[in-house]
């Protein structure tokens, strides 16, 4: 997935669509993120001066949803849930398998993987779940991880060919 540079013109248009309301600031936020996978540092400046809120306001916002980020991702976001039901069905040996599979630890990116963690996927009974790029996936176990991940990066080579 090649993620476009960031273009201020883009943040200035979604916020004339959103009649210039503050209000409005996290569905505009999560346009931005649509369109360029993370909110840049320039966009929070930019929506601090078009929405006329301090850059600790839009800041704040950023910081506090999970879905926000001010980094550009991996292609592929990993999302291992840490909930109880999860946890008791091995989500924690899991998560030590992922972070050493990926060479990662949680919170953390590279190019091909962001790996974050959550706290439920509503996938309780199917536990421990984890959820790749939006589509949830039950019943996880070490190899089963490999083999999605396996699944991916089959997919990243069918489209770079």
């Amino acid at each position: 997935m090649q993620v476009p540079d960031y273009d201020p013109t883009f943040t200035s248009e979604l916020v004339a669509r959103c009649d210039n309301r503050p209000e409005m600031l996290v569905q505009i936020l999560h346009g931005i993120v649509h369109k360029f996978s993370f909110v840049p540092k320039a966009a929070i400046t930019q929506l601090a001066n078009e929405l006329n809120l301090s850059r600790a306001d839009v800041h704040g916002v950023v910081s506090y949803y999970d879905d926000f980020r001010t980094e550009r991702p991996g292609r592929h976001i990993v999302k291992l849930c840490q909930a109880e039901a999860c946890q008791a069905m091995g989500s924690r040996e899991l998560t030590r398998h992922a972070k050493q599979t990926l060479d990662l630890d949680l919170h953390e990116s590279n190019a091909s993987f962001t790996l974050l963690p959550v706290f439920c996927l509503g996938n309780c009974a199917c536990s421990p779940a984890i959820m790749i790029d939006g589509h949830t996936y039950g019943n996880v176990n070490k190899e089963r991880f490999d083999k999605l991940l396996r699944q991916f990066d089959l997919d990243d080579a069918g489209q770079q060919a």
